[in-house]
C-alpha cells in the first residue's frame, strides 16, 4: 500500500510541474492570466485583495475540455 501511495504522490508532483511549466509558457506567450477584464483587484491601505474570477473560469473551461478530449481519445 505504501508503494502505491508513493507512486500517486510522484504522479501528482509531476502533474504539478507540468501545469506550472504550462502556466510559465502561457505567461511568456503574452496570455494575460490574472489580468483579464473579470479579475478583481482591490487595494485599501495595507490590505490588498485579488480575486481572479475570469482567469479561474477560463482555466476551468480549458482543463475541462482537455480532460474530456483525453477521455474520448483513450476510450
Amino acid at each position: 500500500m505504501g508503494s502505491q501511495l508513493g507512486k500517486w504522490i510522484m504522479v501528482a508532483g509531476l502533474a504539478l510541474v507540468v501545469v506550472g511549466g504550462l502556466f510559465w509558457l502561457l505567461a511568456r506567450a503574452g496570455l494575460p492570466l490574472g489580468r483579464l477584464p473579470g479579475d478583481f483587484h482591490f487595494e485599501r491601505g495595507n490590505l490588498t485583495c485579488f480575486f481572479p474570477l475570469a482567469s479561474m473560469l477560463l482555466l476551468s473551461l480549458l482543463i475541462t475540455l482537455a480532460i474530456n478530449l483525453l477521455q474520448r481519445l483513450l476510450k
